[in-house]
């Protein structure tokens, strides 16, 4: 019964037992399974579905209730899958078991769910009707049982007003005190801090790359190093289009002052996505709001109030609205003789729509002659260094926290700054946000392994360069090359801004304030901001790992050779607006819980095949048998969620099921097939020994050197080969995503023992991210025609999938990765 009603309490409040029984799982797989069955009701002609309601908090009473708010139904809990005969109405009715959806349809279309159920594999039940009465009922036709039979007027009816009774209590912090002699000292501090340290630890194990349609994730730069500030994914596989997600939070600040918590949390949300192009600039966004509050203690309702009250007032002052969020009241953790409270915070997200994605901005310093550094302001107060990441490293907190105090002229600058993305004037940009403007700085420096600056920062008129340096008020830093028409734009909006300095070649940095000079050294305070991310990772990699991966990170760097590839789809042959079968059939197969399909089969068909989705539904039930197909593709993801290991369960579904074995050993068979497997899919190839060797050894997959899953975005070897797909791409050197936790290409004997089309362009961790023989990225069949490759080349066919493109091919429709299915193409017109 636990769930939602733990989760509302003081940890250490109840019992363990009961604590422990809140159920909070994940099961990715199965929600995937749903998600595709929904998706493909919600994708139809007519879509049948008239409500629909996830499970979570309240369970199958709020979920269910919820979907016949207006008519009234019955519920027959003996349909509902329960896996304890043993429990209650109230149990079964109350759980908070997750990965479940709710939905009505009208009684013809039960069969049409049922079946695409059966093919996703996912669980399906009809439980129960609407009825039109306002009568909610929940009965077990089988027991007579009926635990709730009443009006809905009495769950959806006024509820009753709640008072909650509280006093001020004002919180008194000593301010920082510091020698402005120490800068240098404070400076490695800050950089090493969590909150502003490297987050490599963190993102090097998230599949950065899933959906083939990111357009933005962290890592930015020929490094790679996740300073990014805003996060933007397509609306579709053809447009420029896409939605912008940013976050923002000011606990430390919060405790000085709620209000002003509540508004830079804001500030920093919006000052991390102005980065990309919005439709319609500030008045595109909309923003959630989860607030993380230990509530009902002293002081704490009271505080709460008015951080609510101030993202109110600051919100509908800046015009953007807050439609929706969450709230987690219980941030408190009882020991039997403390309390412990979590600092109030108010977590914002905001999203909005962009325009064009291959315009967002990131803070990656160009090294280009004749541009200049801004800082443009958006706190327009003074400089404080209350609740700042500087105070905590002195263990402070401050007395006056930073705040905006012209929300009008907020606007005005957040709408020049969008104007200056779209026009293209900025080269680069970053927020100032934890750490300071310094950290803004040295961090535009960090992503590559060229840049300099040379800074004078008189012109903003602090004197104090400390509180300059490390106060986190709202602003931004832009680099342009267009500084005359950069300004206009700015002084026209009313902005308030400062050149500050310029690029150098090199990696020294000079700074200078008033009557203080700093020279500080870029590539040794990049290794104290990435060191924070080696301790942790030790814990995840192992010691040995984490430091191959601390000592190389800098020398991993991305670079290109696209040989005399021009980017033009018309010089393949590709019609991005086709809309009529080629002839040429392909075969997108797929296992529960892969999640690799919807990219592969766009690039597919933008190649010119007429592709088809195969779930192993289809072949075990003998629905499909592969004989009018030229091309299949294993994708990638988690079949069977890795459980046995990966790709063995779905190797399983081939070899135990009769109609699946043969259609696959019918396709191999012909001569007039090809065959590609990505990341699951490769495995997969792997484990059926789909890719043969002329004297037998056989190839298999292990476990990541690291022992954990590799995201990363890598450079990537074409070899001379003879494979279909890759042979005219011989000395290219490509980018392309990893996602994988068993990738490790395990090759006994000798490299000449195997055909090696594809390597990781550096054999040292993490560029070779799961320390594969001989650098090995893929292999191939002995005649060229079977391909099984980790690299997600599905994830990487347009420029803006790039973590990284070369700046001087802006004009690229798409990348040379997309004539590899060209080839495919070409070879199969040739033998129809």
């Amino acid at each position: 019964m636990g769930g939602g009603a733990v989760s509302s309490v003081a940890t250490g409040e109840f019992e363990n037992a009961i604590e422990l029984n809140a159920v909070q799982r994940a099961n990715p797989e199965m929600q995937k399974r749903v998600f595709n069955t929904i998706r493909a009701l919600a994708e139809s002609e007519n879509n049948p579905i008239i409500s629909i309601h996830d499970h979570g908090a309240g369970g199958h009473l709020n979920c269910l209730s919820e979907l016949v708010e207006s008519t009234g139904g019955k519920i027959d809990t003996s349909k509902l899958p329960v896996g304890d005969p043993t429990l209650s109405q109230k149990e079964i009715i109350g759980n908070e078991s997750q990965e479940r959806m709710g939905l009505v349809l009208h009684p013809e279309n039960v069969e049409l769910l049922k079946r695409i159920a059966e093919r996703e594999r996912a669980p399906m039940y009809v439980i129960g009707e609407a009825t039109g009465d306002m009568q909610f009922t929940f009965g077990n036709s089988k027991t007579g049982e009926k635990p709730i039979d009443w009006q809905l007027g009495y769950m959806f009816g006024k509820p009753p007003r709640i008072v909650l009774d509280d006093s001020k209590f004002e919180n008194h912090f000593d301010e920082p005190g510091y020698d402005p002699a120490w800068i240098e000292k404070y400076i490695e501090n800050v950089l090493q801090l969590e909150s502003v340290a490297c987050k490599d630890w963190l993102t090097n194990k998230v599949d950065r790359s899933v959906t083939g349609r990111i357009a933005k994730q962290q890592g930015a730069g020929p490094l790679h190093l996740p300073i990014n500030n805003v996060g933007v994914i397509t609306l579709d596989y053809q447009g420029r289009a896409g939605i912008a997600t940013s976050i923002g939070h000011a606990p430390v600040a919060g405790l000085i002052s709620a209000a002003h918590g509540s508004v830079l949390s804001i500030a920093e949300s919006l000052t991390n996505i102005v980065w990309a192009p919005l439709t319609d600039r500030i008045r595109s966004i909309s923003l959630s709001a989860n607030w993380m509050w230990p509530a009902k203690n002293p002081g704490e309702n009271s505080r709460i109030y008015e951080a609510v009250q101030a993202a109110s007032d600051f919100a509908c002052a800046i015009g953007v609205n807050i439609p929706t969020g969450k709230d987690s009241m219980s941030m408190t953790q009882k020991y039997p003789n403390d309390v412990v409270y979590a600092p109030g915070t108010v977590i914002i997200s905001a999203s909005g729509e962009v325009s064009d994605v291959r315009k967002v901005v990131e803070p990656v310093l160009q090294n280009i002659s004749g541009t200049t550094l801004l800082w443009v302001d958006f706190s327009f107060c003074n400089h404080n260094l209350g609740g700042s990441a500087f105070a905590q490293t002195l263990n402070k907190v401050g007395k006056k926290a930073p705040t905006v105090a012209d929300p009008k002229r907020f606007v005005n600058t957040f709408n020049a700054i969008q104007d200056l993305v779209e026009k293209g004037l900025i080269l680069a940009g970053h927020d100032i946000g934890s750490g300071g403007l310094i950290t803004t700085l040295l961090e535009m420096c960090f992503a590559n392994n060229q840049t300099g600056l040379n800074l004078d920062l008189s012109p903003i008129g602090e004197q104090d360069t400390v509180k300059l340096l490390f106060s986190e008020n709202p602003g931004v830093v832009i680099q342009t090359q267009q500084i005359e028409e950069t300004i206009k734009i700015l002084s026209e909006a009313g902005a308030k801004f400062a050149e500050i300095g310029h690029p150098t070649p090199g990696r020294q940095f000079l700074l200078k304030n008033a009557e203080t000079t700093i020279q500080l050294d870029i590539n040794h305070l990049r290794d104290l901001w990435f060191k924070s991310s080696y301790l942790l990772d030790r814990k995840q990699s192992g010691e040995a790992k984490a430091l191959e991966r601390y000592f190389n990170y800098k020398r991993n760097e991305l670079n290109f050779d696209f040989g005399t590839f021009d980017g033009k789809t018309s010089n393949l042959g590709i019609d991005p607006k086709r809309r009529t079968p080629s002839g040429i059939k392909a075969a997108i197969i797929r296992e529960k819980g892969v999640n690799g399909d919807r990219e592969m089969a766009y690039m597919i068909y933008l190649a010119g095949f007429d592709v088809k989705d195969v779930h192993m539904t289809d072949l075990i039930s003998g629905r499909e048998t592969l004989e009018e197909i030229n091309l299949i593709v294993f994708v990638g993801g988690f079949s069977n969620s890795d459980v046995l290991g990966s790709a063995k369960g779905w190797a399983g579904a081939f070899k135990y099921n009769e109609k699946a074995r043969l259609a696959l050993e019918n396709f191999y068979a012909r001569e007039d097939t090809l065959s590609l497997g990505v990341c699951n899919g490769c495995q997969l190839m792997v484990e059926l020994g789909l890719v043969k060797t002329e004297n037998g050894t056989k190839p298999r997959m292990a476990h990541n050197d690291s022992h954990k899953f590799e995201s990363a975005f890598l450079s990537l070897d074409i070899l001379p080969n003879s494979s279909v797909m890759l042979r005219n791409m011989e000395g290219l050197r490509l980018g392309a995503w990893v996602a994988h936790g068993e990738g490790k290409f395990v090759l006994p004997g000798s490299e000449s023992d195997y055909h090696i089309p594809l390597k990781y362009s550096r054999d040292f961790y993490p560029g070779n991210p799961n320390g594969s023989d001989f650098a090995t990225a893929a292999i191939c069949s002995a005649d060229g025609r079977h391909l099984a490759m980790m690299p997600h080349l599905e994830r990487a066919f347009k420029p803006y999938h790039w973590a990284y493109y070369p700046t001087d091919r802006k004009n690229d429709e798409i990348t040379p990765w997309m004539m590899t299915i060209v080839n495919a193409r070409e070879w199969i017109w040739e033998k129809l």
